[in-house]
């Protein structure tokens, strides 16, 4: 993707949260964007945020378990702002509790959204993508599409989903000799507004396992992926490359580990509020005209910057850089 050159980005979830951020990032690049989300309020207010850096905004409210609605969203975006370049999945919702405490429908919805969702969205950019032989889909992943922790059996187990089928889209688009890429972002915690707005049945209130991200983290992550598309993936913060080497290479420890801590790193001090409205059926910015933003109330402990992100950036040149100084302490020990 040249970044000299606006773009049609189309990010799903833009209302608040990483979507939001993400919003933002490619909307300082001059790009056009296509927002997509339940919430009109939220969509409406985000579309105010980033109007005035982007070269247009379209903001369209869809769910995306709906495959109809969006592949309308789909086909509205390509009539008014043109032809599809990147398409960012990133819309998800999830609930707080044991599986044993999460009643089938709760757990079904949320597979709906945050798996299916990622499908419906895939599939609507690949059908433009793959016939002009262009095009980049950024899944936006999490740590938690490889390692499932306690009290969110339905939302790993559908980032696991996302990770498994982008595996298999992106084997069939090698198969085909398409340059269409499919890429996915894993990140760590992150301060967002779903710690206040995910159905919860825990006691305490929920908060992101320490280690906490800015959103705006997440987001310049997600923009060099798209600029960048063809790696596989990106693992995002120290917490994650921790998170995933501990499981590939001792799982059962991991186990034991977050069995003990995993409850207790999941929850603040503060106890629930009872009866506290959730947004698993329906977006609460439309009952009460709030605008969630992009950042969730932690701030005071969430890191700006992910030193290790940089160095993913940077792989080759570090490689590089790594060689000169092994041939310089070669050359230096044959000369003594």
């Amino acid at each position: 993707m040249d970044p000299t050159e606006p773009k049609v980005v189309v990010v799903t979830g833009a209302s608040a949260g990483v979507g939001r951020a993400t919003a933002r990032a490619f909307a300082a690049r001059g790009d056009k964007l296509a927002l997509l989300a339940r919430g009109e309020h939220g969509l409406a207010a985000a579309a105010t945020d980033i109007g005035h850096r982007a070269a247009a905004v379209l903001p369209i409210s869809v769910d995306m378990s709906d495959f109809d609605a969006v592949e309308k969203a789909a086909k509205q975006i390509e009539e008014e702002l043109g032809p599809i370049d990147v398409w960012v999945n990133n819309a998800f919702i999830t609930v707080f509790g044991p599986f044993e405490e999460m009643r089938p429908e709760e757990f079904h919805r949320v597979t709906e959204v945050t798996y299916h969702g990622y499908v419906h969205g895939t599939r609507v950019a690949l059908e433009r993508m793959r016939s002009r032989q262009s095009g980049a889909i950024v899944q936006v992943g999490s740590a938690l599409a490889y390692r499932g922790i306690p009290l969110q059996s339905a939302y790993c187990g559908a980032k696991h989903a996302i990770e498994g089928f982008t595996e298999s889209v992106r084997c069939e688009l090698k198969h085909r000799g398409s340059p269409v890429q499919v890429t996915m972002v894993q990140l760590p915690a992150v301060n967002t507004p779903q710690f206040d707005w995910a159905l919860s049945r825990m006691s305490r209130k929920a908060q992101p396992v320490p280690p906490i991200y800015q959103p705006e983290v997440a987001a310049d992550a997600v923009v060099y992926a798209a600029e960048h598309p063809q790696r596989r993936e990106y693992w995002v913060g120290t917490s994650t490359v921790a998170t995933l080497l501990a499981n590939k290479f001792a799982p059962g420890l991991l186990d034991r580990y977050l069995g003990r801590t995993g409850y207790a790193a999941q929850q603040t001090d503060e106890s629930a509020e009872p009866g506290r409205r959730a947004n698993l059926w329906q977006p609460l910015d439309d009952e009460d005209g709030e605008d969630f933003g992009a950042r969730g109330r932690f701030d005071d402990q969430a890191r700006t910057v992910s030193p290790q992100m940089w160095l993913s950036r940077h792989h080759r040149l570090l490689a590089l850089l790594g060689a000169a100084a092994g041939v310089a302490v070669a050359a230096r020990a044959v000369r003594e």
